[in-house]
């Protein structure tokens, strides 16, 4: 049977905090957490699969072009080698994020250097890698493709389009008012795991296990891909070592196993090489945004402007959202926002790590600072003043808002100094010390979801669901939330994850996952519950479970009496999220110390005050706001993508050369969870929180830069060469 629920009401009964169990919300250690460090969890391409042949992906060295031809005999009597395959099934850029359809294929038209266009099969992954660097391929280039946006005339998105009131009169008339333009470098999402994939065919029946973050979509765009019914493929990831987006879609490696398998008859694993990955699957588009500010002399915003310029491959439908959480975090009548894309040649861009807010927030939270700065207010009191009740564009109510909460805790937390602000007022040596400030939002999204409980009749549980868990704690607060709900411990919960031969889940990504799985097991337990009620004579609501047993009363197994009782639990949004404004709220807070003579910028602590609905568990979500500020770091001061200008080629495609921060650049770390329910958001009262702990952070450590040596750098990542550039005398 189904417990379904369309959410179309906020979700006022509060059910959860009546639970007597005691463990979910708790700091609970992942279920699945040995496994991992004693290295027995299979990831993709570590599973026992016999007489698997190697691939490997070969990529092509124009920006744009078609192939003329590949010589495949130069290769084929090579030690090992058993195929060489262009199949015009390939696909030639990862699936975009929750596409459900298949990415562009057709290998033999160039889009950017570095695009797939062939595998070749061995029996090692040795002669497979040399014989795809012996392959001879001819290609007739196009010349004069554009690199770079300013080398073409960008495409307005028009949804994203807002023009209210007369922004150009209020910057006129306003007592203090900022105009900035703020660039951004594009980055990588850098997961450990790289993209793998194992393909077996047995029969018409394909199975495939791979390193996927949403597989409800991807079975699809995969079958779409090879011109199959969805009912013959199954794709298996149990375990995903880490995706920050790149994992959103199929990418290319997935179908060249695929493919490969079905060609040669026998399994097939491809594995891209690190370079690889940077140079074919995702990246995050570069910016170059506007910000423009009316202020009246308190600083209160009478108009709020944001228009920011991105990119992409052309026929890409993606748009980094730069502007997602500007249309509603500040006040302002007076409002222009606009956002284009740049139709140019470098690889895909698409979502990584908190797409939009990632690059938005901290632009516009240096554009922020300096309205503080001009009014003389202090930051935090600067966003105080400007939190709107309702959003400012389309006049909803918001589900719940506890931005001011977590500023206000965050600064006593942080020791924020509420006093007079002036730049270079600490010296320690060589090093100018100062402290930042910056607001953070993150839309709140859910998804349909679907997961199967089952009680057995010994009393212990276990929840089957697609959904996956790329590191982010999804095995363990279902866990949490089944022993919670059936009144057993959590070490009697099974969780099965990561296969599409389970229930469908809604997948890994733009932090909707918890809150969607958990509103879906949550479903699956109540009915359950309201089975067990009646045989234990009371209502639902009455029914009080805990440690295996009726409190009062029988035990789960007496109650069961040898019967296995099973049910679906099928969460949908409905159209609630029509009726109010969703986000999770948070601030940052930096201390950086700044070298006087190098540029060179170390932070010494930051704390993140964080409000996303009910906490699931402590441990995990401390883990992900962790995440998210060692991000920000990165994003504020060592992460950036760097193209050859003449080809178009990523030179730092590695991560020896693409700097993401590693222990010594990241500080003093300090986490406060302001909890709260939202009974708009999801059944559980619960929204995301893997994203929210970067958007906006790299904008407290660059105010923090100004504060400490007086070097306002409008381009990310501060390195110290941009920071010398600006640095007064």
């Amino acid at each position: 049977m189904t417990a379904h629920l369309k959410q179309d009401e906020p979700d006022t009964e509060n059910f959860l905090d009546t639970m007597k169990q005691g463990v979910l919300g708790k700091p609970v250690s992942r279920v699945e957490g040995l496994a991992k460090v004693t290295g027995t969890a299979p990831y993709a391409v570590e599973y026992p699969v016999e007489n698997a042949a190697e691939g490997v992906i070969v990529t092509t060295t124009i920006v744009r072009g078609e192939v003329v031809s590949i010589d495949k005999a130069s290769v084929l009597e090579m030690p090992g080698v058993l195929a060489v395959i262009d199949d015009e099934r390939l696909t030639t850029r990862a699936a975009q994020g929750t596409a459900g359809e298949a990415p562009q294929q057709g290998p033999t038209k160039v889009f950017f250097w570095g695009q797939p266009i062939a595998v070749v099969v061995a029996e090692t992954f040795e002669q497979a890698r040399d014989a795809a660097k012996h392959l001879k391929v001819e290609y007739r280039a196009e010349d004069g493709a554009p690199l770079h946006p300013s080398d073409v005339e960008p495409e307005e998105q028009e949804d994203e389009t807002v023009d209210q009131g007369d922004l150009a009169q209020a910057m006129s008339r306003a007592d203090h008012s900022v105009d900035l333009a703020i660039t951004t470098e594009g980055h990588a999402s850098a997961a450990m795991e790289p993209h793998a994939a194992i393909a077996q065919w047995e029969g018409d029946k394909l199975t495939v296990h791979a390193s996927l973050q949403m597989l409800n979509y991807n079975i699809a765009e995969l079958a779409d891909t090879l011109g199959v019914e969805e009912d013959r493929v199954r794709i298996v990831s149990r375990y995903v070592g880490g995706g920050f987006g790149s994992k959103l879609g199929i990418s290319e490696e997935v179908v060249a196993a695929a493919i490969a398998a079905e060609k040669v008859g026998r399994p097939v694993r491809v594995v891209m090489s690190r370079q690889q990955v940077f140079q074919c699957v995702m990246r995050r588009s570069e910016t170059t945004q506007r910000l423009r500010l009316a202020g009246d002399g308190e600083g209160r915003l009478d108009g709020f402007g944001h228009e920011a310029l991105v990119s992409n491959l052309p026929a890409e439908e993606f748009a980094e959202p730069v502007l997602q959480s500007s249309h509603f975090l500040y006040g302002g009548d007076n409002r222009a926002l606009k956002l284009e894309v740049a139709r140019i040649h470098r690889m895909t861009a698409g979502s990584v790590r908190a797409p939009g807010e990632a690059v938005g927030m901290p632009a516009l939270e240096i554009a922020m600072d300096v309205l503080a700065e001009k009014s003389g207010v202090d930051p935090v009191e600067l966003r105080l003043l400007n939190i709107p009740h309702r959003d400012p564009e389309e006049d909803l109510p918001f589900s719940s808002h506890k931005l001011a909460e977590c500023l206000k805790q965050g600064a006593e937390r942080f020791g924020w100094d509420s006093g007079p602000r002036s730049p270079r007022h600490t010296r320690d040596g060589e090093w100018w010390i100062g402290t930042g400030m910056a607001s953070a939002a993150r839309v709140h999204n859910v998804g349909e979801a679907r997961a199967r409980v089952t009680l057995k009749p010994d009393g212990t549980a276990e929840i089957r669901t697609d959904m996956t868990d790329i590191g982010t704690g999804t095995y363990t607060i279902l866990a949490q939330m089944v022993a919670e709900m059936l009144g057993i411990a959590v070490d009697d919960v099974l969780v099965q994850l990561g296969d599409t031969d389970f229930p469908r889940g809604p997948g890994s990504g733009g932090s909707w996952g918890a809150a969607s799985i958990g509103s879906a097991a949550y479903l699956a337990c109540r009915a359950l519950r309201k089975m067990l009620a009646e045989r234990a004579g009371t209502g639902e609501s009455d029914l009080i479970l805990r440690d295996g047993a009726v409190e009062g009363g029988r035990s789960l197994v007496e109650l069961l009496d040898g019967e296995e009782l099973s049910e679906e639990g099928h969460y949908e949004p409905g159209d609630i999220a029509d009726s109010h404004t969703a986000s999770g709220f948070g601030a940052f807070f930096a201390q950086v110390r700044v070298n006087r003579f190098t540029g060179e910028t170390r932070v010494d602590r930051m704390l993140g005050a964080f409000g996303f609905g009910r906490v699931l568990n402590e441990k995990t979500a401390r883990s992900q706001c962790l995440g998210g500020i060692t991000w920000s770091i990165g994003a504020a001061l060592t992460e950036a993508l760097h193209f050859d200008p003449k080809d178009g080629h990523l030179v730092n495609c590695d991560l020896a050369e693409y700097h993401v921060p590693v222990n010594r650049d990241v500080g003093e770390v300090e986490v406060v969870m302001v909890e709260e329910r939202d009974p708009v958001a999801s059944p559980i009262q619960a929204k995301g929180i893997g994203e929210l702990g970067m958007c906006g952070g790299a904008g407290a450590i660059a105010n923090a830069i100004y504060n400490a040596c007086g070097a306002r750098v409008l381009s990310f990542p501060m390195t110290p060469d941009r920071v010398l550039e600006v640095m007064p005398e």
